[in-house]
């Protein structure tokens, strides 16, 4: 695949910390990220803080990953894509910022996607955009090593399922099934879904 992500990208993207001042500045002047300013999204975003801070606090790693996490050795960048009125995004980069953490070897950069539509449109899911969207990059060369996102696969499995059966409840019944699924599971699966890649990554 043609290179996408170069370094200047990388150079004005954001850690996780700077992410969440952003979202928190962005508030305080009743904001959300991107040009759709709708009550609903900053709404969503102020609900998404507090999941966020709720991850923060709580998130436990498993062993093996936290192992799998410390023996890497490959200097990598971890690009993701999000928007602060996201919900998978606030369930799940909490746990992608824990698990970079563990390493100095791995830099998290978080990007905004209605601000890169190049990058996006490369890590299209099917046909759309979908978010998050990890793309894991060797530093020295900017090699892609692989990706992840949007969501879990069990997640994914109920998006989907709705989006080609929609009569079967409505889009906040499926929402409120998703954001119940993400409570319930405490992070075990991207942990375990990390845990497999990271496997086919340090190959």
């Amino acid at each position: 695949m043609q290179q996408v992500i170069f370094q200047q990208d990388i150079d004005h993207a954001m850690s996780y910390e700077q992410y969440k001042d952003l979202i928190d500045t962005l508030l305080s002047e009743h904001k959300t990220t991107g040009s759709n300013q709708s009550e609903g999204l900053v709404k969503y975003t102020e609900l998404n803080r507090q999941r966020m801070r709720k991850w923060d606090k709580t998130i436990v790693l498993k062993p093996e990953l936290v192992a799998k996490l410390q023996n890497y050795t490959i200097p990598m960048i971890w690009v993701v894509l999000t928007e602060a009125w996201c919900g998978d995004a606030a369930q799940n980069i909490p746990a992608i910022a824990k698990m970079a953490s563990i390493n100095p070897n791995i830099s998290l950069r978080i990007v905004l996607r209605d601000q890169n539509p190049l990058i996006m449109d490369a890590y299209l899911t099917g046909t759309s955009r979908s978010i998050p969207k990890l793309i894991a990059l060797k530093k020295d060369t900017l090699e892609e090593l692989g990706t992840w996102g949007p969501r879990p696969v069990e997640v994914q499995k109920f998006v989907m399922d709705f989006k080609y059966n929609p009569d079967t409840m409505t889009q906040e019944q499926m929402y409120e099934k998703v954001h119940a699924w993400y409570a319930n599971d405490k992070t075990q699966l991207i942990q375990q879904e990390f845990i497999n890649l990271l496997n086919l990554w340090q190959a």
